[in-house]
């Protein structure tokens, strides 16, 4: 076997359909990373839901709300632009596995001070505020690490697992915080948020990568972080796409920040309620992630983006608007399968389009559209629903989320063959047989951005 191959097991192999959708699973590197992630992500959707209500039990305040979303996703927008430059400098691996440890600590943290008796609001903040900094550089590094992991050519299928892993996860944390803080209270998800930690990190590990491409020549960091921001805005489709990951971040997510107003005070189902609604929205996340990782190659993921965008917004509207719990379930489901579909869809369609030595800043800002604009949605959800009430809040988010599934829809349509040249262009520098001559030539290190051949 190539040295720079993936190391593979054989695995026994479900038939047709079932097959294809988990082909991944014969990489062990990647088996024992999902297997890692899973167990501590269910941990994280604990602490997350748990938080959610300790902020609302401890304030009631729709603002404190957004506040702490705030808090805890901003520096993602300021500091994910040097996690990428770092994750294309250093093994992406270890670094990884510093963000873990340290998030680690920071769960133990809060579940000490939970424990004790002694948390205080500007407590739960400034620990946010610090699991936020560990996250701009853990999200670039493990969303590149799959590369190395898995190789080019099971690329899309490894995000859509890894998806589907992290929305299982989704669906099982919150519905069993629901019960433990009905019970006991949230101190005890901060502790065993803690405590799943190390199975990710036994993971890493165990792991063994192998970086593809990796900058040896020293470089100004300002000079490499500005290099994969002209390489993004250059790449016109790379651009439309994280775009619209931004607006709908910043537009859209106030659904999700303000659900503690809505399984508390609107629909009345307290914490059991709130945990069983967002594990309504893990499940149709895992749906569209699923639904992604059947698909046989990226043809026609462009219209999927525009098409679940809008779907996403619509769902979204009509949750803002019922007062059925089981109705809100449901359009809370139907709104986490369309957003996983827009997330996953967008997510592969930069990846593939992406060399490599730019792999690491180029998802760093994707992450800064994804979580970076969140804080400011947040804080924007939090401050609309205290003056107009969440219900108003939420539908004007659904209302912009189809907004610019329209714009996006109109402009992909004129950057489809520009799209389908850089995907062939990686394709050969990957070393599959040669695709047609297309006017893109990618950088070797150290030089200044990627050269187009058009706007």
């Amino acid at each position: 076997m190539d040295a720079a191959e993936p190391r593979t097991t054989s695995l026994p192999e479900a038939g047709g359909r079932l097959g294809y959708i988990f082909r991944t699973l014969r990489h062990r590197e990647f088996r024992l990373f999902l297997a890692g992630q899973f167990v501590s992500l269910i941990g994280m959707w604990m602490q997350n839901m748990a938080q959610s209500w300790l902020v609302y039990r401890l304030t009631g305040s729709s603002l404190l709300l957004g506040a702490t979303g705030f808090a805890g996703q901003l520096p993602v927008l300021f500091l994910a632009p040097l996690g990428g430059a770092v994750a294309d400098r250093f093994e992406r691996r270890r670094i990884v596995l510093a963000a873990q440890v340290a998030m680690m600590l920071l769960a133990f943290a809060l579940a000490a001070l939970t424990l004790g008796g002694w948390v205080q609001i500007w407590q739960v903040i400034l620990l946010a505020t610090l699991q936020g900094v560990a996250a701009a550089f853990d999200v670039p590094a493990r969303q590149s690490l799959f590369a190395e992991l898995v190789g080019r050519e099971d690329l899309m299928n490894a995000i859509a697992l890894n998806s589907s892993m992290f929305n299982s996860a989704r669906v099982v944390g919150p519905a069993i915080a629901g019960l433990i803080v009905a019970r006991v209270g949230e101190g005890w998800c901060f502790l065993l948020n803690g405590l799943s930690y190390l199975a990710v990190i036994s993971a890493l590990l165990a792991i063994r990568s192998k970086r593809v491409d990796v900058v040896k020549e020293p470089a100004p960091a300002s000079a490499v972080i500005i290099e994969g921001f002209r390489f993004a805005w250059q790449t016109r489709p790379v651009r439309a796409l994280l775009l619209l990951v931004g607006a709908v971040s910043l537009l859209g997510s106030s659904y999700s920040v303000l659900m503690p107003v809505f399984a508390g005070s609107v629909l009345g189902g307290g914490a059991r309620g709130l945990g069983l609604l967002m594990g309504a929205s893990g499940a149709g996340a895992l749906a569209g992630a699923l639904t992604v990782a059947g698909r046989r190659g990226v043809k026609g993921l462009g219209r999927w983006v525009a098409a679940s965008c809008a779907g996403f917004g619509v769902a979204v509207a009509f949750f803002a608007q019922s007062r059925s719990y089981w109705l809100s379930a449901t359009l809370v489901f139907a709104a986490g399968c369309a957003l996983m579909l827009q997330m996953a869809s967008s997510k592969t369609l930069i990846q593939v389009m992406t060399p490599d030595v730019l792999r690491g800043r180029v998802m760093a800002l994707y992450s800064m559209m994804l979580l970076g604009m969140a804080p400011l949605g947040s804080l924007a959800a939090g401050v609309l629903a205290q003056s107009l009430g969440a219900p108003t809040a939420v539908t004007l988010g659904g209302i912009a989320a189809v907004a610019g599934a329209v714009v996006f829809h109109r402009r992909w349509r004129d950057l489809r063959a520009e799209a389908r040249e850089l995907l062939l262009a990686q394709t050969a520098v990957a070393g599959e047989p040669a695709a047609p001559t297309v006017p893109v030539a990618f950088h070797k290190p150290g030089d200044s951005a990627p050269r187009r051949g058009r706007d």
